[in-house]
This record gives structure tokens, C-alpha cells and sequence, in this order.
């Protein structure tokens, strides 16, 4: 006799205003002696934390004391995304700076052994190291974290599974990670690979529809895999309580400039989405084999990989890929008012990745990671640099300046 499944967790998803904009930027903190990672998150947070208040409303804890995560409000437009993120960036280091510390961000730390790290004292990290234990501990890895707006959930599923043939786009552009506890991985991201190491983390599964989501979810909640969809950490997933897509995709980002320009990658990519499921297309479904080998090359290459475009196997390269993606969203970009962030993917490809950049110094100083920090901490307070490792302006022609 079969028996019946019972109906399965219902996961409301709470639709929210297309193409709205929410970013989070997770930021190192650094002693300015030392240039090592270093606990302060606690001190920091406790003197920013409004009167009355539980918590900072836009400052918040990580899973190291070490990290700080700074967030948005529900935003229009990525230009007022960058000035909510500036306004809490200048409190945090105000903070930070009484203390002896300084802010960078980057996917991992050059230098730091992530062995040395305090976690944070709250019960939600305590309880991810002890179920994870190695896993969670060795997450010393900052990334940025894109949410677009959407407003029904039989569209969330779509665009998810249309967005992860641009994985290799984001990462090549963010990769920032070449460097873990003082050795050079070979790398573009090691944070990516890092990452993958969690069990929920990773390219998400290709789902045909909100139902299949809600089942999978359900899945993993009776067999205790996780204890709510928080924990599903894809590289792009629906969040349903935002009513938003979210990519995670990215490496942490050293400047706002670099951020504005994911941001805006992100924002005119899910209203190009957006708008095609409502004249009725239906959005491609990349083939799995094709994501996961784009991804390893994304991370391995950064901007240098060869990425396939199709499934009998032509390549590409992955720079001039983005560039086209880029000309491609001009109009979409014209329409949400974020034409000037979209071309500071082109100061990107100009001056190098961060990666790139990062190498750049080490080589310049003897191989010295230390002085790879000080261009870290920089940049995050300098911008995006004019020139990049081959001397290259960060404004090509057509490209449009800061």
C-alpha cells in the first residue's frame, strides 16, 4: 500500500517591488600594526547599536568577530544602494579607527590563519561549528551579496536558473581571493572553492517551478538537514523572505565602485528576466556540466578563462563575454538609471580584477603580502585605482569615468 505524502512546508514568498535593490558587503577588520585579521566586531557593533535599540539597523555581526557585514535598505536605484552602504561604511570605521583597526575587503585575507579566529558570540554561529565543525570554522572567505526585487514567486525559480549561466561573469569580475594564509592558490577565487565545501553551498539545483522549491525545502527540513531555508547558501537563490533573488556569486569587493557595477550587472539582468517572462518567453535552463566546468574556470582564470557558451562545446573568452552582456543591458540600464554603474564593469576589465591587482603588488613589493593588505585597505578607501597592473587607464574608450 502506498500511503500519500502529506502536504509539505509552505514557503510564503513575500513579493516585493521589481527591480528593488538591497546589497551586503562584508568587511575585514585589520590591525594597522600587524595587518592581520583581527577580533573587534563585538566592541564595534555594542558602541554603533542606537540607544534602545537591539541592534544596529544596517551593521551587523558575521560569523568571525573579525568581520563586520554592512547592509542596505530596500533601494531604487544603485546609486542610492552605494550611498546607504557609504553612510554606514564612514561609522564602522570611525569605530574601528579608535581602536587600532582599519577596514578592507576582499574574498579571503592574504595573509591571516583563519585557525587564529574568534567566532562570533552568537547562538546561530555556535550552533553552524558545531554541526559543521572543520567546514565552518575555516570560513574565513567575505563576499558582497546583490538582492533584486521581484514580485510573484512562479517567477523567482525562472530567473534563478537563468541567471547561473552568468556565475563565470560575476566571479572573473569580483574573483579577489588568490591568496590563503600566506601562500599564492594558483587561484582567481579560492574563496569559491572554500565555500563549496559546505553542504548547502554552491551552484543551486535546477527546479522547474516554486512547488519543486517549496518540496526540496521540505526535504531538508524533516530530515534535518537544515533547520530553515537560511541555510541553503546557493550562489544565487530565492529569498523569500525579501521577495527578492539573491546572487552570492561575488567575491568580497574592495571598492564601492566594484560593487555598484555587480549591483548593477545584477539589477539589469533579473528586470531583463523580469520583463521577458511577462511577454511570455520562457528563460533558458543552462545545461549542469556546462555551469559547473564554467564556474572551476571562472574561479581558476578569473578574466582570463575560456568559458563554454553552448552545449556542444564552444568557448569563449569570458572578458569579452562580459563586454557584450554589458552593451547589451545599455537600454535596461538607461530605464533604471544605473547607465554610469553598469560602465564601471568596463574601468574593471580595464584596470584588472582585484585578484590581478592584488598579485600586481606582491610582485611590485618581493613577494611582501603585507603591502597586498595596505593596497586593500586603499582601495576600499580611495576607490577603484586609475591604472591597473599593466598600466591600463580605468577609462577606455567608451567607458565612462567615476
Amino acid at each position: 500500500m502506498i500511503v500519500p505524502r502529506l502536504p509539505g512546508v509552505q514557503i510564503p514568498f513575500r513579493s516585493s517591488e521589481r527591480a528593488s535593490l538591497g546589497v551586503e558587503w562584508e568587511l575585514q577588520l585589520v590591525d594597522l600594526e600587524t595587518r592581520q585579521l583581527t577580533a573587534g566586531a563585538v566592541e564595534i557593533l555594542e558602541e554603533l547599536r542606537p540607544e534602545g535599540a537591539e541592534d544596529h539597523p544596517k551593521a551587523k555581526h558575521e560569523l568571525l568577530q573579525s568581520t563586520v557585514e554592512i547592509i542596505t535598505g530596500v533601494c531604487t536605484t544603485v546609486a542610492e544602494a552605494k550611498a546607504d552602504l557609504a553612510g554606514t561604511l564612514a561609522e564602522v570605521r570611525a569605530a574601528a579607527g579608535r581602536r587600532g583597526l582599519d577596514l578592507m575587503c576582499a574574498g579571503t585575507h592574504p595573509i591571516t590563519d583563519w585557525q587564529t579566529q574568534q567566532i562570533s558570540p552568537k547562538e546561530r554561529y555556535l550552533q553552524l561549528v558545531e554541526k559543521m565543525q572543520w567546514l565552518a570554522r575555516r570560513l574565513q572567505i567575505f563576499g558582497v551579496h546583490v538582492h533584486v526585487g521581484v514580485r510573484a514567486p512562479e517567477k523567482a525559480i525562472p530567473i534563478v536558473n537563468a541567471l547561473t549561466q552568468y556565475v563565470p561573469h560575476f566571479l572573473a569580475l569580483s574573483a579577489s581571493s588568490p591568496y590563503w594564509v600566506g601562500c599564492d592558490t594558483g587561484l582567481a577565487s579560492a574563496r569559491s572553492k572554500v565555500f563549496e565545501g559546505m553542504p548547502t553551498a554552491g551552484l543551486p539545483y535546477q527546479l522547474s517551478g516554486w512547488d519543486r522549491f517549496e518540496e526540496y525545502m521540505d526535504t531538508l527540513i524533516s530530515t534535518h538537514a537544515i533547520e530553515s531555508v537560511r541555510e541553503v547558501w546557493w550562489d544565487i537563490r530565492p529569498h523569500p523572505d525579501f521577495g527578492t533573488v539573491e546572487l552570492r556569486i561575488c567575491d568580497g569587493l574592495p571598492t564601492l565602485d566594484e560593487i555598484g557595477a555587480v549591483a548593477a550587472l545584477s539589477q539589469c539582468l533579473v528586470e531583463q528576466f523580469d520583463t521577458q517572462l511577462d511577454r511570455g518567453y520562457i528563460l533558458p535552463v543552462p545545461a549542469g556540466w556546462v555551469l559547473r566546468e564554467n564556474k572551476w574556470r571562472a574561479a581558476r582564470y578569473g578574466l582570463d578563462a575560456d568559458i563554454v557558451v553552448d552545449e556542444k562545446g564552444t568557448v569563449r573568452p569570458v572578458r569579452q563575454a562580459i563586454s557584450d552582456l554589458v552593451e547589451e543591458l545599455e537600454p535596461v540600464a538607461r530605464r533604471l538609471g544605473c547607465e554610469a554603474e553598469l560602465a564601471d564593469v568596463h574601468r574593471i576589465l580595464a584596470v584588472g580584477a582585484s585578484y590581478q591587482r592584488q598579485r600586481a603588488v606582491a610582485a611590485a613589493s618581493g613577494g611582501d603580502l603585507r603591502a597586498v593588505v595596505d593596497s586593500l585597505v586603499a582601495e576600499l578607501r580611495d576607490g577603484l585605482p586609475v591604472a591597473g597592473p599593466a598600466g591600463a587607464p580605468s577609462t577606455p574608450a567608451g567607458g565612462h569615468a567615476a
